[in-house]
């Protein structure tokens, strides 16, 4: 009877801590504050901006000819799927890891083409040293490649990078990364179901 007793407490334990660790991560991103751009050339504090909210946080530059648009969509069908469940509550956040280029004003330009409202999104830039410290935080990983210089003189070049869509509880905390440009977008708005229980 007690070996019986014993057993059913370990399992009831194991189903309570599983019930609790409904995500695998739980990094705080509150402890220092970053000072960047948005897409209105406003100066904005993060985590600042996303306290209090669930935020879904995609990592793009805007020249990407591949990748960062799917991440960008995909994070635009997350928003439209939320809305589907009455979920309109989540923040959406996209940060710049080209800065030389991605000035507020070609970030808003990008977003407006996609149709991004911004009640709900946040386009960001600022800082080379700042967009990449905060990027660190979120183990993000951005290089120049191809880099050239055309007949005009024009230097261009094009970006390897993490392709990473994050997701960050209302107090500021890191709960999962997905594949940006690939993520299964049901697994995502699941994910944010259960922050929200």
């Amino acid at each position: 009877m007690n070996k019986l007793f014993s057993i059913l407490i370990s399992v009831f334990l194991l189903l309570s801590i599983s019930c609790r660790e409904k995500l695998p991560l739980d990094k705080d991103l509150t402890k220092k504050n970053y000072n960047l751009i948005n897409q209105e050339g406003e100066e904005v504090v993060f985590p600042d901006i996303i306290k209090g909210s669930i935020t879904v946080m995609g990592f793009i530059y805007t020249h990407c000819p591949d990748i960062c648009p799917m991440t960008t969509h995909n994070m635009y069908l997350t928003e439209k799927e939320l809305k589907k469940a009455n979920i309109n509550d989540v923040k959406f956040v996209a940060l710049s890891f080209d800065p030389d280029r991605d000035s507020p004003e070609v970030l808003k330009k990008f977003a407006e083409v996609r149709e991004l409202d911004f009640n709900y999104w946040t386009l960001l830039t600022g800082e080379k040293s700042i967009v990449y410290e905060l990027m660190k935080r979120f183990d993000v990983k951005a290089i120049r490649t191809d880099e050239i210089t055309d007949s005009e003189g024009n230097y261009e070049y094009s970006m390897m990078h993490t392709d990473r869509i994050s997701l960050i509880d209302e107090n500021g905390r890191l709960r999962k990364n997905y594949k940006g440009s690939t993520i299964n977008i049901e697994e995502l708005v699941n994910d944010i179901k259960k922050l929200k229980d």
